[in-house]
């Protein structure tokens, strides 16, 4: 997670002349330096990656700087962008700061005027970011509930500066202490903070003491969004989480339910968002769960991949996680920013029950003529889907 403001900034600087990366990064002393010389490479991180400022030379081998920018500014348009050259012609400056270019300096570079310039446009990035950022919480039933539903999509959220929660309401059938501590390790992993309560498994109830926990959860996060179980599940306790979940967060704009693997057929997933650069952290989440490997076939890596693959196939990049979006308010888990499927102020049909249908219509995903032009070009990350703040 992006550290506060005042401390080290993160800047990445892509550059492949061995000798100007070394003096670049000399230059950086004090801040925490990603030095990338392959600008393809650079774009995959960046994905992921938390990231203050880029610094680049315009006169890459594998790919132009000029290039490089353009693709930048397709997937982060409040990223800061530095550009490094030795030419000084005009025309040059123009196509760099007309792509987007946030400073454009000459070699031989000034160390202090590249130190000064990352620490003013770093310090702008955080406290932009910091108006920007959301908080997030995410609900189970049991231990690895969340991790399997949105693994990727949280990762996402705390990999661009989000702050994210997880309630888990039992221990499960089995584990108990064991299973807990394995939670504890997967949001330590995820930079999320748990919340651990000890209903009975298999014995949830929609009313009290479920709703209860979570409205004490909510009242201490007030969330922006809530992901929790859908009801179209066969599980007796996520559906009683659903059920919950819907009367605690009814005046949360934006709320979603995930797939579990004992969803039903009527699970009808209205977005799709690309997780692609953050299936490794999902499978590191489940991973955690080391007690249950053996006895619960979801915690499978081929599967738990094949699926994202699956649903992928609506959109979203190579691999995507479902979402029965039942609220969304302000449209912010839509306009095809990292999803596909429209906005929509209506509930999804069996999602969350009847209190949280606002339309009587089901909502399916959005048909276009060309599949093509949803999935044009690579994703843009997945916590980009809430960045309009209500």
């Amino acid at each position: 997670m992006t550290e506060a403001i005042g401390d080290a900034i993160t800047v990445m600087v892509i550059e492949d002349d061995p000798e100007s990366m070394s003096f670049m990064t000399e230059a950086l002393a004090g801040h925490h330096v990603i030095a990338i010389r392959d600008p393809h490479q650079a774009l995959r991180l960046l994905e992921s990656v938390p990231c203050d400022v880029v610094v680049t030379a315009i006169g890459l081998t594998e790919m132009s700087g000029l290039e490089l920018l353009d693709r930048l500014r397709q997937r982060r348009t409040e990223l800061p962008v530095i550009m490094v050259t030795a030419f000084t012609e005009v025309d040059y400056v123009l196509a760099a700061l007309r792509g987007g270019a946030d400073e454009y300096l000459h070699k031989p570079l000034d160390p202090g005027a590249l130190h000064a310039a990352v620490t003013r446009l770093g310090n702008a990035s955080r406290e932009q970011a910091a108006a920007r950022r959301r908080r997030v919480l995410a609900i189970g039933a049991h231990p690895d509930d969340v991790e399997v539903g949105v693994g990727g999509l949280l990762a996402a959220h705390t990999a661009h500066g989000d702050e994210v929660a997880i309630l888990t309401l039992t221990h499960g059938d089995r584990g108990g202490a064991e299973l807990e501590a394995e939670s504890r390790e997967a949001a330590r992993l995820l930079g999320a903070k748990l919340f651990f309560e000890d209903l009975p498994d298999a014995q949830v109830a929609a009313g009290e003491p479920t709703l209860g926990a979570i409205a004490r959860v909510l009242a201490e996060v007030e969330p922006h969004a809530v992901y929790t179980h859908s009801l179209n599940d066969f599980h007796s306790d996520h559906r009683a989480v659903n059920r919950a979940t819907m009367v605690a967060a009814r005046r949360v704009r934006t709320v979603a339910c995930y797939q579990s693997p004992s969803a039903t057929v009527e699970f009808h997933p209205n977005r799709f968002v690309g997780i692609d650069g953050f299936v490794d952290a999902k499978l590191a989440l489940l991973d955690c769960f080391a007690s249950q490997a053996g006895a619960s076939e979801h915690l499978d890596s081929d599967l738990v991949v094949a699926t994202a693959r699956y649903w992928s196939r609506h959109g979203g990049g190579r691999h995507a996680e479902p979402l029965e979006v039942v609220r969304d308010r302000v449209g912010a888990l839509g306009a095809g920013v990292g999803v596909v499927g429209a906005p929509t102020t209506a509930g999804v049909e069996g999602a969350g029950g009847p209190a949280a249908v606002e339309e009587s219509a089901p909502v399916r995903p959005t048909v276009v003529d060309d599949p093509a032009a949803l999935t044009a070009g690579d994703p843009i990350p997945a916590s980009e889907i809430l960045r309009d703040r209500p």
